[in-house]
């Protein structure tokens, strides 16, 4: 007797399975930053998630070759990311305009949302996006 209750306050002081992250398929798509400059194709590279410019304004395009990027469309701003919690993905995101690198993470607001995050090194100085699918 004894036993079966151990086992029952163990089991009951247990927290409830987690539900299952979104698969990556669920933020393959088009989606669009918030000045509708640049339009990104998200799918998968390999095992990760991937993110390829597809469209991008006249302007968008200029500030990219001053920041040393000469070919914007078709250029992997989202790349490697792999899951890293609850609809969360961690990978890198390039910054043509800056022509730098950074930390990064997104996440599936809902079905037709993203915030995308970018951070300088140790997760400091950061700034979000919100994303719309496109």
């Amino acid at each position: 007797m004894i036993p079966a209750l151990m086992a029952l306050a163990m089991a009951a002081g247990s927290p409830a399975p987690a539900a299952p992250p979104a698969p990556a398929s669920a933020v393959e798509g088009v989606w669009h930053n918030p000045k509708n400059s640049v339009a990104v194709k998200t799918g998968a590279c390999g095992d990760k998630l991937c993110g390829w410019v597809v469209r991008a304004t006249d302007e968008a395009q200029a500030d990219a070759r001053d920041g040393g990027t000469p070919k914007l469309i078709g250029t992997a701003l989202l790349r490697e990311y792999r899951p890293s919690g609850r609809n969360t993905w961690s990978g890198t995101i390039f910054v043509p305009d800056m022509g730098r690198t950074f930390g990064s993470t997104l996440k599936l607001v809902d079905a037709n949302t993203i915030s995308v995050k970018g951070c300088l090194i140790g997760g400091f100085f950061c700034k979000s996006q919100i994303w719309h699918r496109g």
